[in-house]
């Protein structure tokens, strides 16, 4: 699994003009699942995600994780995480999971950051979404597991 962490003040996500999620201050989350991804890397993205440390102490020192700001977390799936533009100018995704395989990993790691304590809202699956994001910082971060 690959995911791009963005630290945010808000955060939502539309389809069809209609907001499916949306969260405050804590983190939107971009997720790409490829082929070999199953449910250990899922519960270690999850556990990556929950105790990264990226918000600031009273010394303005990331030393806090989103569990410890009471933060939220905004979950897109975004197959595009498994882009390749070496050849040619068209991506090609052929690293990138199919739907079949990639949305039950999706489902189950929003469900193991609930079950660590986080509030998890969601993009939708299968769909064009306009994600509308608010950047603290900006603090982006690359993870892959």
């Amino acid at each position: 699994m690959r995911a791009l962490i963005q630290r945010v003040t808000k955060a939502s996500v539309s389809v069809e003009q209609q907001t499916v999620g949306n969260i405050g201050l804590g983190l939107c989350v971009f997720v790409g699942v490829t082929h070999d991804d199953d449910e250990a890397i899922v519960q270690k993205l999850a556990s990556k995600i929950w105790n990264l440390r990226i918000f600031e102490d009273d010394q303005e020192r990331m030393n806090h994780s989103i569990g410890e700001i009471d933060g939220e977390i905004l979950i897109v799936s975004q197959f595009t995480l498994y882009s390749d533009t070496t050849k040619g100018r068209r991506p090609s995704f052929l690293e990138a999971a199919s739907p079949e395989v990639a949305e039950p990993l999706i489902e189950k790691l929003c469900e193991s950051l609930k079950a660590l304590g986080a509030k998890v809202a969601t993009g939708r699956f299968r769909s064009h979404m306009e994600v509308k994001i608010y950047n603290d910082g900006p603090i982006t971060l690359s993870i892959d597991v």
